[in-house]
């Protein structure tokens, strides 16, 4: 059994940057696939990005080039560096954990943090 924690959200202007983190307990957190959601008010729970075990990389469109995934095994930490933020970007940002999968859908992940808030006001 795992444990996810986020810290990291809060109140930021239009063009402002976050850094998310998402720490994970158990004694495994090199072997997992790592990703990222957010689920706006009145919306479904949706895929950020995601970072595997190996390495490898999944940005949704609406971030590439603005979010940046990464992990540090040794911390038990992945973290999320948000640029450009935009108004659209507001949301619970939610951390996952796979055991298995390295995928964008939700269904994949075994294990779920409770959750930070971003707001970003234009």
């Amino acid at each position: 059994q795992a444990q996810l924690v986020e810290s990291g959200g809060g109140l930021v202007q239009a063009g402002d940057s976050l850094s998310l983190s998402c720490t994970v307990s158990g004694r495994t957190f090199s072997t997992y696939n790592m990703g990222w959601f957010r689920q706006a008010p009145g919306r479904e729970r949706e895929f950020v990005s995601a970072i595997s075990w190996s390495g490898d990389i999944y940005y949704t469109d609406a971030v590439k080039g603005r979010f940046t995934i990464s992990r540090d095994n040794a911390k038990k930490t992945v973290y999320l560096q948000m640029n450009s933020l935009k108004p659209e970007d507001t949301a619970i940002y939610y951390c996952a954990a796979s055991l298995t999968r390295f995928t964008i859908m939700t269904g994949g992940y075994d294990y779920w943090g409770q959750g930070t808030q971003v707001t970003v006001s234009s």
